[in-house]
């Protein structure tokens, strides 16, 4: 495995961070722009923002929880040298389900479908730190 293939699922999982930043930045110019919120309304906060904002708010800040510990992962991958194609499987799985999860996020925000997405992702995380691990402590 090469450095490029581990670095692709995390390039697109960053891409999936700014765009979700940039469309909220839309969303709340737009509101703002519209009259539709005033800045006093959210001067101090989310409450003020219209629902659509919120969603993409949540979303946004959702980027800096799990997948921290995919980036840390997989520089540890890259250090290490232990890559194979189960760990890249597993970071690609992670991505996907971190793009439909943003996704189902912004969108129809189905708490239940976006859970279970969300399961599927943090389980793929989870098998990729235990696999490394394995690894790392195993020699394999």
């Amino acid at each position: 495995m090469t450095v490029t293939d581990f670095l692709l699922p995390v390039f697109v999982q960053v891409g999936l961070t700014f765009v979700v930043l940039i469309m909220m930045a839309v969303t709340r110019t737009r509101c703002l722009s519209s009259g539709e919120v005033r800045s006093g309304d959210i001067a101090l906060g989310e409450p003020g923002w219209p629902k659509k904002v919120t969603q993409y708010a949540n979303a946004f800040r959702n980027q800096f929880e799990l997948p921290v510990l995919f980036y840390a992962v997989v520089a540890f991958i890259l250090i290490t040298k232990t890559g194979d194609v189960l760990l890249l499987t597993l970071a690609w799985l992670f991505v996907i389900m971190r793009i439909v999860h943003a996704y189902i996020h912004v969108t129809y925000n189905n708490v239940s479908h976006r859970g279970g997405i969300y399961g599927l992702g943090a389980a793929a995380l989870i098998a990729m730190w235990i696999v490394f691990a394995i690894k790392i402590l195993t020699g394999t």
